[in-house]
């Protein structure tokens, strides 16, 4: 097994992750290393943006009517109660 050496953490730091480490009923050595395990996890698939992953959730959902374009318009309040 590798060693790695943190040099010059903050002293915050520190007492937050001990903190975080108690919360999750572990030393500060494995929650250190169960936070790097989740950073370099990989994912299947590369994350898009935002309109990327709205379009995904809604792929199989239909829509009734058009959607009309909207961009260049002025944004107007909504009318509520009318």
């Amino acid at each position: 097994m590798a060693q790695v050496v943190v040099r010059k953490l903050e002293e915050d730091v520190k007492v937050k992750l001990k903190r975080r480490a108690a919360r999750h009923g572990r030393s500060m050595e494995e929650e250190a290393r169960e936070i790097l395990r989740n950073a370099v996890r990989t994912k299947s698939s590369p994350a898009g943006g935002l309109g990327s992953r709205i379009a995904a959730r809604f792929r199989t959902t239909a829509l009734e009517a058009d959607v009309p374009e909207l961009r260049g318009q002025v944004a107007r309040p909504a009318e509520i109660g009318k």
